[in-house]
């Protein structure tokens, strides 16, 4: 069971924390609690794996970042725990999934890549191949982006 307290400190956490010195402290004036209270809860929440991690995200196309490619990668079986930990490991993958195949899709590893353009992506594919010996796979870029938002409470 989770406190109420925590409950109303991750509903403030999911809206963003403000860019200042202590951002924490600000969050602890919305809860009226002490500014160590907070962090000690938000760590609490993160061993009792509440909270997988806290991240930075970042409006990646108001940088310039505008092609987003999902990559179906055929990977035999008794491959799949390697590959999928060297392509987690490069930096150019934001995001690596393994998936169970279809009879006329044989994919079973996604990686999700973005860069500045397409032809950008298709050399990243290009590069986690040569470095995976995988040959086999399928680029699939974006179209449009309908709604993007993470998961909340």
């Amino acid at each position: 069971m989770m406190e109420p307290l925590d409950l109303e400190l991750l509903k403030i956490a999911q809206e963003g924390i403000e860019l200042t010195q202590r951002p924490y402290l600000l969050m602890a004036e919305q809860l009226g609690i002490s500014e160590a209270e907070v962090i000690q809860r938000l760590k609490g929440l993160e061993e009792r794996g509440v909270i997988r991690r806290f991240a930075a995200t970042i409006g990646h196309r108001a940088l310039g970042i505008v092609a987003n490619a999902m990559i179906a990668w055929n990977v035999p079986p008794s491959e799949v725990e390697r590959t999928g930990e060297l392509f987690a490991s490069s930096g150019d993958v934001t995001h690596c999934y393994e998936r169970g195949t279809a009879p006329d899709w044989p994919y079973n590893l996604y990686t999700m890549v973005h860069a500045r353009c397409k032809e950008d992506c298709l050399k990243i594919a290009s590069q986690l191949s040569k470095a995976s010996g995988i040959k086999e796979y399928r680029v699939l870029f974006s179209e449009k982006e309908y709604k993007k938002t993470s998961a909340r409470i």
